[in-house]
């Protein structure tokens, strides 16, 4: 089974076990590092807390276990997505407008490779409206890799 054909079957049963809680599923990656991690990101207002990753874990563990979706071997990780949490689902980009963001790029956009914006908003023909030295730009999605919350030290 393909990589992504697991994240959206994983992404399926977590919504299920969610379902009707505060609880929101914000990622699921499945990589290989030195071994196959399946990581479940989940967030709520306020925070999730190690109780709530537990019961997310403990419940998703015995979905797993009964269906067994999963060749390989596999450790399971639920947690919640930090302080830089990546922005994916147009929900992220309605809630996180005004907030800086790191935006990188497949290829270098007028010039550079990362930048760090104001996100202003993401429109409807998918591309991200953002401030940069107080000039707004418009970059269509499909030139960006990866948008993430931006931490000031």
């Amino acid at each position: 089974m393909r990589r992504e054909h697991i994240e959206d079957l994983i992404a399926k049963e977590v919504e299920t076990i969610i379902a009707g809680s505060d609880i929101e599923l914000v990622d699921v990656e499945y990589v290989r590092e030195r071994d196959w991690y399946l990581r479940v990101f989940i967030d709520k207002e306020g925070g999730v807390d190690l109780e709530d990753c537990q019961a997310v874990s403990e419940k998703l563990s015995q979905v797993l276990d009964e269906k067994d979706p999963i060749r390989e071997n596999y450790l399971l990780e639920v947690s919640s997505p930090g302080l830089d949490r990546i922005l994916r689902k147009d929900k992220d980009f309605i809630r996180y407008a005004g907030r800086k963001v790191d935006i990188h790029f497949f290829k270098a956009w007028n010039g550079v490779k990362d930048v760090t914006a104001e996100l202003v908003k993401k429109t409807a023909d998918d591309k991200l409206v953002v401030l940069i030295d107080g000039e707004e730009h418009e970059i269509d999605r499909k030139e960006i890799s990866q948008v993430r919350l931006h931490i000031d030290f």
